[in-house]
């Protein structure tokens, strides 16, 4: 799953649909009449965002003219990547020369052996070096380099800082155990006036995405080391459930309407009817453009629980007919465009506040060292957003484990949606069973992965 949302104004960015494909989406060979290196990419956005297309083409021209050699090609459509038709397009040729993955894909695309060995060639990307470790690992196969980290996220605890007041709690305490969450949703549910203190997911692989997320918090994982075996039905699993279970049934503080979505459960905090609930740090700007919240009611902690969180991002791949000269004009792009601190479409702060952007959000957090710090300065110094409110979030995470989703993600989601839905639409779920009977469904998806 990814976190809904994305940079600045624009909600999810895009990738070539198999419409377009038809008409030359794929990589674009050796290069163009002119002798110039063309290279495909994907992930441009829509023409419907116009502050962020405007931007990402105001970056290709200016990367262009300081490359006159290469000639720069981007695709667009909604969304970046689509699942359904994600293997379709590789399989089929029509992936751009340098074409957007999710975190989870990156094996995936390995194994099926699509993307070209970007190791001889690694040395070239100025910013490598300065991108954390644990981000490069994830496009690092057996050894070998796949991929290039865009953006990162990491789950944390969004909550409302005037019903926190309201209820009587420390806005600039907010809880750090999943028993002090309980505490206070049962507080800020008691203000009465259909007020909910915290709310989930349950439905649409998305409860499925939030109960991993909560085990990691409490030290748990979904899958065994190897791939090979479900451990949901453990000490942590439960723990999870019966906080669900506690919170909706004990202590009503979850509201009666469930099966919600993450729209609806935006929607309840853009409202000011909702203490709290997981997300990253991308739902804030989505609360006050599109759900009617503010800046200064919102705020951000580390995940509950002080054991771990969830993280995801993109990155960059490259289509496995690229060329040595492509592979390289790739590489200097994604350093023009991503990966320069200060500058480009992910770090031009001055600009972005200039377009009424919302600038000072703690994440994502990509680099490393002096890198990292000059990123951090010029965001600082161009914030227009209460950065106070997200630093428990930055000083919190640092002690959390980064653990990525688990394999066969989707699928393993889909099982674990009917297990929390379960849990909090029927008071006497049978916790036992529904965990007995879920690991022997992933156990199933995982032999047959």
């Amino acid at each position: 799953m990814r976190s809904t949302g994305f940079r600045r104004t624009f909600v999810a960015l895009s990738v070539c649909s198999l419409a377009l494909a038809a008409s030359g989406c794929g990589s674009g060979g050796d290069g163009s009449a002119s002798g110039k290196t063309r290279i495909t990419v994907n992930c441009e956005p829509p023409k419907s965002a116009k502050v962020d297309r405007g931007f990402f083409e105001q970056d290709v021209s200016a990367f262009e003219k300081q490359n006159p050699d290469i000639d720069v090609v981007a695709h667009d459509a909604f969304p970046c990547q689509d699942p359904k038709t994600f293997d379709a397009k590789l399989a089929g040729g029509q992936m751009e020369d340098v074409f957007y993955t999710y975190f989870t894909d990156a094996k995936h695309v390995v194994d099926i052996k699509q993307a070209a060995d970007l190791t001889p060639y690694i040395k070239e990307l100025k910013s490598y070096a300065t991108i954390q470790q644990q981000l490069r690992d994830i496009y690092t196969v057996d050894g070998k380099i796949y991929g290039i980290p865009r953006t990162g996220y990491s789950m944390g605890l969004i909550y409302n800082r005037r019903l926190f007041e309201k209820a009587g709690l420390d806005p600039d305490r907010p809880p750090a155990t999943w028993e002090e969450v309980r505490a206070d949703a049962k507080k800020i549910a008691a203000l009465g006036g259909g007020t909910v203190g915290y709310a989930d997911y349950s439905a649409q692989n998305q409860g499925g995405w939030h109960f991993t997320a909560e085990l990691y918090s409490q030290g748990g994982d979904v899958v065994s080391a190897d791939g090979k075996q479900a451990t949901i039905d453990t000490p942590e699993g439960h723990a999870v459930l019966q906080n669900l279970h506690d919170m909706r049934w004990t202590d009503d503080s979850m509201g009666s309407k469930q099966l919600l979505v993450i729209n609806d459960v935006q929607q309840m905090m853009g409202s000011g009817r909702l203490g709290m609930y997981l997300s990253a740090p991308d739902n804030i700007p989505i609360l006050v453009k599109e759900k009617g919240g503010s800046y200064k009611d919102l705020a951000l902690a580390p995940m509950p629980g002080g054991k771990g969180t969830l993280i995801g991002g993109d990155g960059y791949m490259f289509n496995k007919h690229d060329t040595p000269a492509q592979i390289r004009a790739g590489l200097k792009w994604l350093d023009h465009m991503f990966l320069t601190p200060g500058t480009g479409f992910l770090g031009d702060y001055a600009r972005a506040k200039k377009a009424d952007a919302p600038v000072g959000l703690p994440e994502p957090r990509l680099f490393t060292g002096a890198a990292d710090a000059k990123d951090q300065q010029v965001k600082k110094a161009n914030a227009n957003v209460p950065v106070e409110n997200y630093q428990a979030f930055l000083d919190g995470n640092h002690s959390l484990q980064l653990k990525i989703e688990p394999p066969d993600a989707q699928q393993l989601y889909s099982v674990l949606d009917s297990v929390v839905s379960a849990v909090l639409t029927k008071k006497d779920a049978d916790i036992d069973q529904l965990l007995k009977d879920a690991s022997g469904k992933i156990d199933g998806i995982l032999a047959r992965g």
